[in-house]
């Protein structure tokens, strides 16, 4: 059985400022506390004996794994990242870092989503990837357009109600 894995796809190398600050923050946490602790746990599991029955240290080596792999990734990850915290020449329009209100057509469903880079999507605040379906669909829109989306559920159409820029629109 292969290991080979297909490419993942390019995603967009944007973010905003409070999520590269963000990503910094975690980097550095997992590097200068966490890793540290892990790996004074792993000494002290290595220094019990047989490490074969050993299941603290199976644990704190697969946690040391995983921490070291997302350092490696963040490392990498965080001097690619372009920081847009400037808004767009044409604040009227949907581009990164907008907040976007939104009405299903078909419901009247009312809903509120921020584009942002898919390294900082979180669906419970709404924050959603400019490389999804949506917001591609929502990109150069103005208020009053509609869109087609094609989301998990079927193909979906939207009313632009608002567009902002900047801090958390109330």
């Amino acid at each position: 059985m292969s290991r080979w894995r297909p490419p993942p796809e390019k995603s967009t190398a944007l973010i905003t400022r409070g999520g590269h600050d963000r990503l910094k923050a975690e980097l550095d946490e997992l590097w200068r506390v966490k890793r540290p602790e892990v790996v004074k746990a792993l000494a002290a599991a290595a220094a019990e004996g047989d490490r074969s029955e050993n299941a603290e240290y199976t644990y704190r080596k697969k946690q040391l794994g995983e921490i070291d792999r997302r350092v490696r990734y963040l490392s990498k990850r965080l001097p690619a990242l372009r920081v847009v915290d400037e808004v767009p020449a044409d604040p009227e329009a949907v581009f990164f870092g907008a907040w976007i209100e939104l009405e299903r057509i078909d419901s009247g469903d009312l809903s509120r989503y921020r584009i942002v880079g898919p390294d900082e999507t979180d669906a419970a605040t709404g924050w959603i990837s400019i490389d999804s379906p949506l917001a591609r669909a929502l990109l150069k829109k103005r208020v009053d357009d509609e869109v087609e989306a094609q989301l998990p559920g079927g193909p979906a159409r939207f009313a632009i109600i608002s567009v902002e820029y900047g801090a958390a629109p109330l």
